[in-house]
């Protein structure tokens, strides 16, 4: 006798609600990067701003001029610390969310990864496809072809917090995710083809750094006074290496222990990502903008923007690149793992949530500088093409999401609904019995209070005439919030 066909397991829920924990986690990390987001918007705004103005010569004075001590190979222009020693700094937080993803997020089951890793990888893999395919068709130069490949998670949430879309907490979730993996590739991006000539001296050195700053945590030694001196040592050594400086923040951020142990309320790692993202949202990342984004803007600069093979490639590979790669490699993935999408959620809001993700401001303007180093002119042509490109792709995405801003609400509403207010949503709570006996205490208290105004308005309507001034008693009572009565709803 032929065996029972086994039961199919059911299928796994892609962009399901998270868990409490990671859905409290979540909501604080995007709440900063939505205030740093928007500062890094109006630095943005204010760099174009200045650069475009009578005074642009004094941008230009002030982001060329050299400061800081030559005898250690660290005298450099205001928009090289900027971009080598403030990003260090964003590094070192992408680096301990990276950890904490890897040890206690959605990275840490290879099977939840697998979907935000693989639209990450098609999502950086895409762009760098388009962009080669427009320069090889129209004889550009292939050096910019990781410049489209990153996503600026502070940039696409100051757009969400500025078109005012509630995205569901799944959602944002699986936004962050796709950054935290896309910083990621960008970091091995950066150190394998844009590391110059290697120093073994510094670059020994810096290994070194990095060794006594994994034995100090492991040792349990605390206090900011020894760590961050010993990061400056570390950055500086791992600078003149010839390795990009940004790596160090990456390294030390990655060895930061990010699990709970009895009796924390936060993780070492938790605890200081909490204390430096301030710095790194609020002024790190603005300021690299601010030094980085004042490119010469013209009717003529923007046309060539649209003609120049390596600008059109950056642009194409933002705006279409990023959407078709996140949006295919994710459906693709999704499919060949049986994982269903979640009832509440359309192929379409992922879609959205793609074209979003071709808002590549920080990371793309940093590869830009380094992959045109040599040409000033192409650089600043390339830096255009990037504010060119995350715009349109952020104007495009405000409007798809807009059209399922209602639906986003409402579920967003049901999300943080708390009837029994004690803090936790109801949505986690429903399977567990004590919420449905403080539930059910709720309704009885509020049905024994409408069986009494019950009662107080028959008696009212029963009422005798001469007991009018009674009845207006007992009916003034029985009046409720948001149903009024008036003298002439009673019977004569």
């Amino acid at each position: 006798m032929a065996a029972p066909n086994p039961t199919p397991s059911p299928a796994r829920k892609f962009l399901g609600r998270l868990p409490f924990p990671e859905r409290t986690y979540v909501a604080e990390a995007l709440r900063a990067e939505t205030v740093g987001g928007v500062l890094l918007l109006l630095a943005a705004i204010a760099a174009l701003v200045w650069a475009n103005t009578p005074i642009s010569g004094s941008y230009e004075t002030v982001r060329d001029f050299h400061i800081g001590p030559a005898a250690l190979g660290l005298d450099l222009s205001i928009q090289h610390w900027a971009a080598d020693g403030l990003l260090a700094v964003f590094f070192f937080v992408a680096g301990i969310e990276l950890k904490r993803e890897l040890v206690a997020g959605e990275l840490r089951d290879p099977k939840a990864a697998a979907l935000p890793v693989i639209a990450a990888l098609c999502g950086m893999i895409a762009p760098a496809l388009v962009y080669a395919v427009v320069n090889l068709g129209g004889g550009g130069s292939l050096d910019g072809w990781a410049v489209p490949t990153a996503t600026d998670i502070a940039f696409a949430l100051a757009v969400l917090a500025v078109i005012g879309t509630s995205l569901p907490s799944a959602l944002r979730a699986f936004l962050l995710t796709l950054a935290v993996v896309d910083d990621l590739f960008a970091i091995l991006i950066i150190a394998v083809f844009f590391t110059s000539d290697l120093n073994f001296a510094a670059l020994g050195g810096a290994v070194a750094g990095l060794v006594v700053f994994w034995v100090l945590l492991r040792t349990g030694v605390r206090g900011w006074y020894v760590y961050v001196p010993l990061a400056l040592v570390i950055w500086g050594l791992m600078y003149n290496s010839g390795v990009h400086a940004t790596i160090a923040g990456v390294a030390m951020g990655l060895m930061l222990r990010c699990t709970r142990r009895d009796g924390e309320e936060h993780s070492p790692g938790e605890h200081i990502e909490h204390l430096v993202r301030p710095l790194s949202a609020g002024f790190a990342v603005p300021l690299f903008a601010l030094f980085s984004a004042g490119v010469s803007v013209s009717g003529g600069a923007l046309a060539d923007v649209f003609t120049t093979p390596e600008t059109l490639g950056v642009v194409l590979g933002l705006v279409v690149g990023k959407a078709v790669g996140i949006f295919g490699g994710t459906w693709l993935a999704a499919r060949f793992t049986r994982a269903e999408l979640n009832e509440d959620l359309a192929w379409a809001d992922l879609f959205a949530v793609a074209t979003l993700a071709g808002i590549g401001f920080t990371v793309s303007l940093l590869i830009g500088e380094l992959a045109f180093a040599g040409d000033a002119a192409l650089t600043d042509e390339v830096k255009a093409a990037v504010l060119m490109g995350s715009l349109i792709a952020a104007v495009l995405a405000a409007i798809l999401l807009k059209l399922r801003v209602r639906r986003y609400q409402a579920l967003l509403a049901e999300e943080e609904r708390d009837d029994d207010m004690d803090g936790i949503p109801d949505v986690y709570e429903l399977h567990d019995p004590a919420y449905h006996l403080r539930m059910a205490e709720i309704h009885e208290k509020k049905a024994a209070e409408h069986r009494r105004l019950a009662e107080a308005a028959a008696a009212a309507e029963t009422a005798a005439p001469g007991d009018t001034a009674a009845a207006g008693g007992a009916s003034g009572q029985a009046e409720v919030a948001g149903a009024p009565r008036t003298d002439g709803d009673r019977p004569a």
